[in-house]
């Protein structure tokens, strides 16, 4: 698609991000990245994410504890 990063800069950004368990299992980093990008790019609302990206709640959140930490 075309906001999805490519393999490169993946295997660039895959190493920068927090990896600490919470209790549930890990939604796709590469995924949500990837509708986070959706998001800032197309300047569209987060309800409007396509379904590709999983639903926009995860994308939304983890947008918000990055964002937080500093990430």
């Amino acid at each position: 698609m075309r906001y999805e990063l490519a393999d490169f800069e993946w295997a660039a950004l895959k190493l920068m991000l927090p990896n600490e368990p919470r209790g549930v299992p890990r939604v796709n980093d590469r995924r949500v990245l990837n509708g986070i990008f959706w998001v800032l790019r197309s300047g569209a609302p987060w309800r409007d994410l396509p379904e590709a990206f999983g639903p926009y709640i995860n994308c939304y959140n983890r947008f918000v504890r990055w964002r937080r930490a500093g990430v």
